[in-house]
């Protein structure tokens, strides 16, 4: 009966601790609720077989306890409940997986007016690269990575020379437009993450990754890296301000561009 009550007690436990936890997610500032929803569908269902199934051992327990006289039945195989058994975890696996099938391909097609961000990860440093006038981001190579051009500009693509530089800076959006992040690493492997914006997306060395969001309301958000990256990494954190248009455009005009940053001498690898 003790090991009954303590599965009871586990599983009674478990709910009031969802229901009553003081822990939840940041409010949310894109418009990935939809990842949120995906995450709810996937908790419920987890925790709906999570109780199922530890007051179906606990009523196991009770039923089938030793009594004196008593001889249990064998039976290596049945059909019957294989069958059931394989059904229903398919319908549930395919219920969690649908949605996020979905959530995914919104994901990764990115609207067409978006504009492209580019994030550099490296040990413990975030740095940024808007496009300049032309509106676009020149080319870039992890080969071309130097003291006084630390995200690997190519100084002989015309469109790179526009691009804005915030190199361990703060970064601005504007508030409701679309913003493709372009992650690319130059040392290991790192994560954007902003957990407002419920979306993130590993970096890997040798390879450009991407992710898009909308944000949704202005504010100061913390980044964080979501990958293990060496000793530095609870350090490796950043800062994204979403400005409505007027404050956007007004900090846009105070960044240098590239070009500037390399006459001025000013662009450094910051430790």
């Amino acid at each position: 009966m003790a090991v009954v009550l303590i599965l009871v007690l586990v599983a009674v436990a478990s709910v009031l601790f969802h229901l009553l936890s003081p822990w939840w997610w940041t409010p949310i500032a894109s418009n990935w609720h939809y990842i949120d929803n995906t995450i709810i569908v996937t908790f419920w269902i987890t925790g709906v077989v999570f109780v199922a199934v530890v007051l179906f051992v606990a009523y196991c327990v009770f039923r089938f306890r030793h009594r004196p006289g008593l001889k249990a039945h064998y039976e290596p195989e049945s059909r019957k409940l294989e069958f059931w058994l394989a059904t229903v975890t398919a319908i549930g696996v395919a219920a969690m997986l649908t949605p996020g099938l979905f959530v995914w391909h919104q994901f990764v097609t990115v609207p067409s007016d978006a504009t492209e961000v580019e994030v550099v990860g490296q040990q413990w440093l975030w740095s940024f690269r808007l496009p300049g006038a032309d509106g676009k981001l020149g080319t870039s190579e992890t080969r071309d990575v130097t003291s006084d051009n630390p995200l690997g500009i190519n100084k002989n693509d015309p469109a790179g020379l526009d691009d804005i530089i915030i190199s361990g800076g703060e970064l601005h959006l504007p508030m409701d437009k679309p913003v493709k992040m372009v992650l690319r690493s130059i040392d290991v492997l790192h994560d954007f993450y902003v957990p407002e914006f419920r979306a993130k997306m590993d970096m890997v060395p040798g390879m450009v990754t991407y992710f898009w969001f909308t944000p949704t309301r202005t504010g100061t958000f913390e980044v964080l890296c979501a990958e293990l990256c060496g000793v530095g990494h609870p350090q490796m954190r950043g800062t994204v301000i979403v400005d409505n248009d007027e404050d956007y455009k007004t900090w846009l005009g105070q960044q240098q561009t590239f070009t500037q940053l390399m006459a001025s001498g000013e662009t450094k690898t910051v430790n």
